[in-house]
Parts: C-alpha cells; structure tokens; sequence
C-alpha cells in the first residue's frame, strides 16, 4: 500500500536525503540516524560519505616550456556531510548516482586541475617545488569540488615522469654540479690544509724570531748590566786613588805647614835677637819688624793651606781645584792687603810719635839704595862717549859729578815732600 510508514536507518557513514510532501518545500538531510518516511509521498536517497581516493593522472601534458611530462596525483576527497548547504549541493548532483559515478565526476574535475596547472608552470618548478603545485592544484579543485557539496582533504603529488629524457638530464646535470662542487670543496679544502700549513709555519718562524729576540735582549741586558759593575769596579778603584792621593796630599801639606812652622820660628828668633840689639828702638821698631812678621807668617799658613787644598782639589777635579786655587789666592792676597794696611797704620803711628826724628833714619836707609838704583845703570853700560863743551869737568869725574847731582838734590826733593829740611838736621846730629 502506499500509505504504509516505513523506518528507515542510515549509517554514520552516508546521509539520508527525504524529499517530498511533509518537507516545508526543501529536503531534509538525516546523518547517521533513522526518519519514519512514508514511501508513496515521500522519497528517501541515501549520500556516501566516505572518503574517497582518487589517483590523478595526466600523461603528457605540455608545460609552460612546452617540454611534455607526465604527472600522476593522488587525492583525498569526500561529501562534506557536517554542512547542509554542501549536503544539498551534492544531493542535487549527485543524487541517485552510484559512489563510481561520483568518484569518475571528482576524477575528471581534478585532472582537468591538474592539467591547467601543469601547463602554467615549468618542469623545475614541478619538479624541485612539488608543495607549491600541489597547493595551487588543491586551491583551484577545492574551489569547484565545494559547488558540488565535495570537500578536498589533501592531494599529494605523486610521480613525476617524462618520455624525452629531461628529468635526466636535469639529475645529469645536477650530478655534474654536485660533482664540481665536490671539486671546489675538495679544491677549498687543500687551499684550507695549504694556508694552515703556511699559517703553522709563519707561527713557527714567529715564535723563532721571538725567541730569538728574547735571546738577544737576554744578551744586552747582560751586557748592560755588566757595563754597570765594571763602571762601579772603577768607580770604586779610582775612588780608592783619589783617596790614596788625598790623604798624600794632606800629609804634604802638613809638612809644608811644619817647614812654614819652622820657618816662622826661625823669623821669630831673628826678631827677638834684634830685640836685644836694639832695645831702645823695641817699641818704635815692634810695628816694623814684628807685626809684619805675624802677618807674613799668618799669610804664609793661608798659603800653605791654598798648597794642600790646591792640591787635593786638582786630585778630585780639575775644574774645582782651580776654583778652590783662586778662592786660596784671593784669601792670601786680602790678608797680605790687611797685614800691609796693619803695617802702614802701624808707620802712620810711628812716623805721628817720632816725626822727623823717624824721617831722618828712613832717609838714611833710603839714600843708599837710591844711590845703587841711580848708579845702577852705569854699572851695566858697557861703553859712554862723553861729549863736553870745554867747560867744567870732563871724563869719568863728569859722570861721578852727574851721580852726585843726584844725590844732591835729594835733600831738596824730601824737603818740598815732607816739610823736613834733612841737611840741617843732619847737621844738629
């Protein structure tokens, strides 16, 4: 009867599709569950859901360099039965049809796909890039799958094959660049093993000449240092002479200044036997004989000190003794000026006590001297041609006159000089 109700029940794996009175106008899509449908006013059909495998190939198909490949792809695809709209897709297209038809539907769809794509691209790029084809194979087909209520899961590019022997000679000349690399790595790794070789021995000659200049510092400072003991061996011997030869001088000074002693002694016992001679003049004579003596015998020890220090000086160097020399002599010189300014305050003071009385035994000293000084010319002439005029005394008498002139006017000159008139004191004497 037509009216009988029937059950039916779908597996998890198909869909059921019920159309028909009682259904608002659209079919209804039932997964995996059971539906009460009444056979003459209602029809029920049944969706494969399952996925399905399809093994895609396109022999020889020219590609974008015209170079003819074949490629074999396998994908994945199944009716998207989560989604009514995909459910409702495929119930229009593939609705009373067998999983062979849908599975030969979905087999030209990709390998039309997978032509196109195959003649946009080049043999590398299929070749080396397989992820990149199969992503554009798997965009464009998912795009026309998804209007007949088919989804995509995955497609892999499988095999890739060619008839003209390409692909060969893409591994022949791979092979040939794997090879030259091999080449340039094995030519980069002697160039390597040659440069640490010269590397190693530009270190080894390094490390000789640093160990060679280490030797020859070692060497000067050997030398250095033993320059700088030999200059203090020397300078310590010629340190020993020049005190051996300062202690020599300072034993001859010392016996200059026990002669100096000696001497002045000696003068000092002249002087006192002048004394007793002369006591009645010890008092006017004491500022002539003996102060001039303690001068002369305190210049005298100033000197013998220049001596030694001179002396000792020239054996230290050259330069200070000569300071030293004229530090010594300008010392004598000022004393001897001090004892010749002593001894001239001592006449002043004599000559202001005595006066003329002093003067006269002075002039008495002084004309014989000056007589030898006036006379000593003619002593050492050896011969005088006298030229006389007739008058007065000619001949030897007239030099002898000469002399006399002199002397005679002597007593003139003192006169004139000091206010003494000598010839009449010698006269009241």
């Amino acid at each position: 009867m037509c009216f009988n109700i029937g059950i039916v029940v779908c597996g998890p794996n198909e869909a059921l599709v019920i159309s028909g009175m009682f259904q608002g106008g659209k079919p209804t899509f039932i997964n995996g569950g059971r539906a009460i449908v009444c056979p003459c006013i209602q029809t029920v059909q049944r969706i494969p859901l399952n996925t399905m495998t399809l093994e895609v190939h396109s022999p020889r198909v020219y590609t974008s360099q015209g170079v003819p490949i074949s490629v074999v792809g396998t994908a994945q695809v199944k009716i998207n039965g989560s989604s009514e709209e995909m459910l409702g897709y495929a119930a229009e297209q593939f609705g009373g049809k067998p999983v062979d038809q849908i599975l030969n539907i979905c087999l030209e769809t990709m390998e039309g796909h997978q032509r196109a794509i195959m003649g946009n691209m080049s043999v590398e790029e299929i070749y080396r890039d397989r992820k990149t084809f199969s992503k554009k194979v798997f965009e464009v087909a998912s795009v026309d799958l998804h209007n007949m209520g088919i989804a995509v899961i995955s497609y892999t590019l499988k095999d890739v094959r060619d008839e003209v022997g390409y692909l060969a000679s893409l591994g022949q000349a791979r092979t040939a660049q794997v090879k030259r690399d091999a080449l340039i790595g094995e030519a980069e790794a002697k160039k390597e093993s040659t440069i640490a070789e010269a590397l190693a021995e530009e270190q080894r000659m390094e490390s000789k000449l640093v160990n060679d200049t280490e030797i020859a510092r070692s060497k000067r400072d050997f030398e250095l240092k033993k320059a700088i003991y030999d200059t203090e061996v020397n300078t310590a011997k010629a340190e020993a002479e020049m005190a051996y030869s300062l202690q020599a001088a300072k034993v001859q000074a010392k016996i200059k200044e026990e002669e100096m002693q000696v001497k002045v002694v000696e003068r000092m016992q002249n002087i006192a036997i002048q004394e007793q001679e002369i006591m009645r003049r010890e008092k006017e004579l004491d500022s002539k004989v003996r102060k001039p003596a303690e001068a002369e015998k305190y210049r005298l020890e100033k000197i013998a000190e220049a001596e030694r220090q001179k002396v000792v000086l020239e054996a230290e160097a050259e330069a200070e003794a000569t300071a030293l020399r004229g530090e010594a002599e300008a010392y004598a010189i000022e004393v001897k000026a001090k004892a010749e300014a002593e001894q001239m305050a001592k006449k002043a003071d004599a000559w202001k006590e005595y006066k003329e009385a002093a003067l006269v035994d002075m002039m008495l000293k002084v004309l014989p001297k000056v007589a030898a000084e006036v006379a000593g010319p003619l002593s050492e002439t050896n011969k005088i041609t006298m030229v006389a005029t007739g008058d007065g005394p000619i001949g030897a008498s007239r030099v002898t006159n000469e002399v006399l002139d002199i002397m005679g006017s002597l007593p003139d000159t003192v006169k004139k000089m000091t206010g003494v008139d000598i010839t009449a004191r010698m006269s009241q004497a």
